[in-house]
C-alpha cells in the first residue's frame, strides 16, 4: 500500500496508448534532481529517434528500481505483468542452456512503459527479431582508456571515417554517453556474429595500423596503453550490448548517447549531451540517424581483409 505522502500516479497519453507512471516524483538522478517523470518526458521528446534505434531488436533493460543510488538490474526477460501490447523477441543463450523473451520495441509507448518499470538505459542487440542470429548492424566502439582524452578519440574517429569512406561504407556516429564514440554501419543480415566480428577486427586492425600512437586492438584491458583508444570489435550481442542512440546513461550526470555529425566531432564535449540539453537539439536537428537503413554495406571486402 502506498504511503500517505506518496505522489499520485500520472497517466501519459502516448499515441493510442495510455501509460501509467507511478511514483512520478521519485528521484532517479540525485545529482541533477531528475525524476522518473522527467525521464519519461525526455524519452517522449526523442520518441521517433529512440524507436528508430530500438525497432524490432531484442533489448536488454538496465533498470534502477531505487534510482542511481540503488542496485542496477540487467533485465533480459520481460518483467511479469507487462500489458499484452508489449512485444518481445525470443533469444537463446546456449552457453547457459537458457532462453528469454526480451523487450522488442515497436512504438514509443513501449519505451515509456519500460521507464515505468524503472528502465534508464536501453541496450539493443545488433540484430532484429526476424533473425536474431544474423546482425544487420556493425558497431564500431571507440572506447578510451583511463588516461585518454576525447581529443584522442576524435583523432581515431577521423581515421575510422577515412577507412569507411575508402570501403564505401556509411558510418553513423554518436557519443557513447560516456567518454567515447560509437559508429554504426548497416550491413546485410547475411552473416553470423562470428563473421561480423572477423570483419570488425580486420577494420579495427587497419585503424590501429594507421594510428598506432592513438589506437589499439589489444583485447585484455590490463595489457592496453592507458592513453590509447580501444577499437572494440566484439559483435556478439549475447556478450556485449551498448546503449542505443538517445538512451540515457545510468551515470550521475544523466548524459545521453547522442547522434552527431562527423564535422562536429573535433569540437564536441560528450558531457554536453544530457537529458536536459538533448531535447532542444533533437527539436532543432531531428534524428541524425534517420536514413540509416538506406545505406547497407556488404562485408565482403572486410572479410577478404580478415583472410589475408
Amino acid at each position: 500500500m502506498a504511503g500517505k505522502n506518496a505522489t499520485p500516479a500520472v497517466e501519459l497519453q502516448v499515441g493510442e496508448r495510455s501509460v501509467r507512471i507511478s511514483n512520478p516524483d521519485r528521484i532517479y538522478f540525485p545529482a541533477t534532481g531528475t525524476t522518473k517523470l522527467d525521464l519519461a518526458h525526455y524519452y517522449l521528446s526523442v520518441g521517433d529517434g529512440i524507436v528508430n534505434a530500438l525497432r524490432e531488436r531484442p533489448c536488454m533493460m538496465h533498470r534502477f528500481p531505487d534510482g542511481l543510488d540503488g542496485d542496477k538490474v540487467h533485465q533480459k526477460r520481460l518483467p511479469r505483468g507487462a500489458p499484452d501490447w508489449i512485444q518481445t523477441a525470443h533469444v537463446e543463450f546456449p552457453r547457459y542452456g537458457r532462453h528469454a523473451e526480451e523487450l522488442c520495441v515497436t512504438e514509443v509507448a513501449a519505451v515509456i512503459w519500460a521507464v515505468q518499470m524503472s528502465t534508464v538505459e536501453f541496450h539493443p542487440w545488433n540484430s532484429r527479431r526476424a533473425d536474431v542470429e544474423r546482425p544487420d548492424e556493425w558497431r564500431i566502439d571507440l572506447d578510451p582508456m583511463p588516461e585518454c582524452g576525447f581529443d584522442t578519440v576524435a583523432r581515431v574517429a577521423t581515421v575510422a571515417h577515412e577507412v569507411l569512406d575508402e570501403l564505401g561504407a556509411t558510418g553513423w556516429p554518436k557519443t557513447s554517453g560516456g567518454r567515447g564514440l560509437h559508429i554504426y554501419v548497416r550491413i546485410a543480415p547475411n552473416h553470423g556474429f562470428a563473421d561480423v566480428r572477423r570483419a570488425a577486427l580486420a577494420f579495427a586492425q587497419e585503424v590501429e595500423r594507421r594510428a598506432p600512437d592513438d589506437a589499439t586492438t589489444t583485447w585484455w584491458r590490463k595489457d592496453r596503453d592507458p592513453h590509447h583508444v580501444f577499437v572494440d570489435y566484439n559483435q556478439n550481442a549475447r556478450d556485449h550490448t551498448i546503449g542505443a542512440a538517445y538512451s540515457v546513461r545510468g551515470i550521475p550526470e544523466a548524459t545521453v548517447s547522442t547522434p552527431v555529425r562527423w564535422d562536429e566531432i573535433d569540437d564536441l564535449d560528450p558531457r554536453d549531451f544530457t537529458i536536459d540539453t538533448v531535447p532542444a537539439r533533437y527539436a532543432e536537428l531531428g534524428d541524425l540517424h534517420d536514413g540509416i537503413d538506406d545505406a547497407v554495406f556488404d562485408l565482403a571486402p572486410l572479410l577478404a581483409w580478415a583472410d589475408r
